[in-house]
This record gives structure tokens, C-alpha cells and sequence, in this order.
């Protein structure tokens, strides 16, 4: 599965474990919540005040 900025974050996990600790690096510390499994990467940083394009990179998508 292609991993995009519209993959939910339990998607991103599961295809990239390794992301986890990038995903933390930005503060985002509740990578198994219920909210992961529903909110999408581009959500994630919006939410979490993150620029969408400095986390991609990061995360390599």
C-alpha cells in the first residue's frame, strides 16, 4: 500500500513502524489512541500545528 499525506496514521504505522518515532519527534505522542485510526497524516498536522510539507519529508512520503 502507497502511504500519501491522506493515509490515516494506523495505516502510516503499520506500512512504516519506523514513523512512530518521527510522528513523536513532532509531539505527537498518541500514536495507538482510537483518533489514530481514523485521522489522516494531513489532519494529524493540522491539528498538531505541524507544516504538512516538513513532516512529509521526515516521514519520507
Amino acid at each position: 500500500m502507497a502511504i500519501t499525506i491522506d493515509s490515516t496514521i494506523a495505516e502510516l504505522l503499520r506500512e512504516k513502524p519506523q514513523s512512530a518515532a518521527v510522528l513523536q519527534s513532532f509531539g505527537m505522542g498518541c500514536l495507538g489512541c482510537a483518533i489514530a485510526n481514523n485521522e489522516t497524516i494531513r489532519e494529524a498536522a493540522m491539528v498538531h500545528g505541524i507544516p504538512l510539507e516538513e513532516l512529509t519529508k521526515k516521514l519520507g512520503i
